[in-house]
């Protein structure tokens, strides 16, 4: 038995649709097969307020019959332990400043994808 946990880390932008429940299926099927625990991480840092959409997700997720360990996670509410991750690099090196402006770092979440193999 392989000790630790397998994830789905979904974000609450729109209700589930398939792509978002099969790779919820296979990530859950994957735990499952390697008898590893499962849970879930809700990634809500940039649509805050959709606290409704996450909710329908779950149920979702529960009527399928996935069942994760422990309560759900949701990254807005983990500040601190994220905080606490940079300054452990911050304080090993292994951080940079970036240089980028507001604008750039603002549209970045919408840039395009490179074609495959680029």
């Amino acid at each position: 038995m392989t000790a630790g946990y397998g994830r789905y880390a979904p974000s609450p932008s729109s209700d589930l649709h398939f792509g978002n429940l099969r790779t919820a299926v296979v990530a859950y099927l994957a735990a499952q097969t390697e008898s590893l625990g499962f849970r879930l991480r809700v990634e809500d840092l940039d649509d805050r307020g959709r606290e409704a959409i996450a909710q329908r997700q779950l149920a979702d997720l529960a009527a399928l019959g996935i069942k994760w360990d422990g309560d759900v996670l949701f990254s807005s509410q983990r500040r601190a332990a994220y905080d606490a991750a940079i300054d452990q690099l911050t304080q090993a090196g292994l951080t940079f400043e970036c240089f980028c402006s507001r604008r750039e770092v603002a549209a970045a979440p919408r840039a395009p994808h490179s074609p495959p193999g680029t």
